[in-house]
């Protein structure tokens, strides 16, 4: 086993995005995402997100984890290291995955691309870069596979929304698609070439609608998202940023880490329990824990709408009745939903209000909002 290390950068020093300048030129207001200055939004945040829901976005999200995974037995290193059976997905394919602890709590999402027999590209989350090569690295150690972190190698632009693939099509310099992009399929990945240079096209995302994000080397990025700019122009394509992103994610019922998923949530506790194969052959990370399961009356994940404009946020706490004295839930994202008009919320609560349609309470600023538990996603789009 080979496996290249990744320093970890000093907390202190802020890091930019290889498209930080494109942001600035388009008066974009910045927040810090693990250690990162990110664009929160350019415009309006309802503005993005409508755009994104209408016709299209351009997200930066260049930081994002890449970890190459390369090697004779990268296929079953993968199956034992994370928590699905990756070994089964075929060329050109991705995969959503788990990277579980010893415990069976949740290190880390990702999405796993194949782009070889033997090789696959991992991306994790930004804030658990570390955490997540660090896994990776340490559980290579009887397979013959090398683990490579190439995060600052790449930058990463998505392209979401109905006009994505007519976006796609128009810029300028992609070429050499090895899949025609109108018969991609959901969750497939082809190579190309920016310009002359390697580009990676998924049709993935994490906005509900239909999208591309493009992988290629920091270099090229900017050249890259000025010809999308140009080839959206006509098509209502708008740059967004993470505020929109959230909404976005959260009306589709994506799961964010750090809010839904944590080191001490079972994947079953979140609705997650499809993706841990504890079937598959051979032992995995997490196995154990897995089939043990969480303990009885752990909380679950569900969907609260509510009528009215006032949504609850993030911790804030649920309740039975109006005047029970102990909270059975606390909301782990939710917003006044942009798309749909009613405030929506994704939280835990004890198993017995979890049925469809258990009225609940949401204590926001001090006053009992009602709010009904429903199924995820909120909105789905019409394909």
């Amino acid at each position: 086993m080979t496996s290249v290390d990744s320093s970890t950068p000093d907390s202190n020093i802020e890091r930019f995005s290889p498209l930080h300048q494109a942001h600035v030129d388009a008066g974009a207001s910045f927040t810090d995402f693990a250690g990162w200055q990110m664009p929160v939004r350019y415009s309006s945040d309802l503005a993005e997100h409508h755009a994104v829901r209408n016709q299209a976005g351009l997200f930066d999200l260049s930081h994002m984890a890449e970890i190459l995974v390369d090697g004779p037995d990268a296929a079953a290193y993968l199956d034992y290291a994370l928590a699905g059976k990756l070994s089964v997905i075929e060329l050109w394919q991705a995969k959503y995955s788990l990277l579980l602890n010893e415990t069976g709590g949740i290190i880390d999402d990702l999405v796993v691309y194949r782009l070889d027999d033997a090789k696959f590209l991992v991306v994790a989350n930004a804030g658990n870069r570390f955490a997540a090569f660090d896994a990776l690295a340490a559980r290579a150690a009887d397979f013959d596979v090398t683990v490579v972190d190439q995060s600052d190698d790449y930058a990463l632009i998505a392209v979401q929304g109905p006009n994505a693939l007519a976006i796609l099509d128009a810029t300028e310099g992609v070429t050499d698609l090895g899949t025609d992009l109108l018969f991609m399929k959901y969750y497939r990945i082809t190579d190309a070439f920016f310009r002359g240079h390697p580009l990676l096209v998924a049709r993935t995302g994490y906005t509900g609608e239909d999208g591309f994000e493009l992988y290629l080397a920091a270099d090229h990025a900017r050249e890259l998202w000025d010809a999308l700019v140009v080839a959206g122009a006509d098509k209502g394509l708008v740059p967004a940023g993470l505020a929109s992103r959230d909404t976005l994610r959260l009306e589709a019922g994506m799961p964010l880490y750090g809010h839904e998923l944590t080191l001490t949530t079972f994947p079953a506790q979140a609705g997650l329990g499809r993706v841990v194969n504890v079937n598959k052959e051979g032992d995995f990370v997490g196995r154990a824990a897995s089939v043990a399961g969480p303990a009885a009356g752990a909380s679950v994940l569900v969907g609260l709408i509510a009528a009215g404009k006032r949504a609850g946020r993030a911790d804030y706490e649920i309740f039975r009745s109006l005047d029970a004295a102990h909270s059975d839930g606390v909301i782990t994202s939710g917003a006044l939903s942009p798309t749909l008009g009613y405030p929506v919320a994704m939280a835990y609560v004890t198993p017995d209000l979890a049925r469809l349609g258990t009225e609940v309470y949401v204590d926001v600023r001090g006053t009992r909002i009602p709010a009904t538990v429903t199924s995820l996603p909120f909105y789905k789009r019409v394909k």
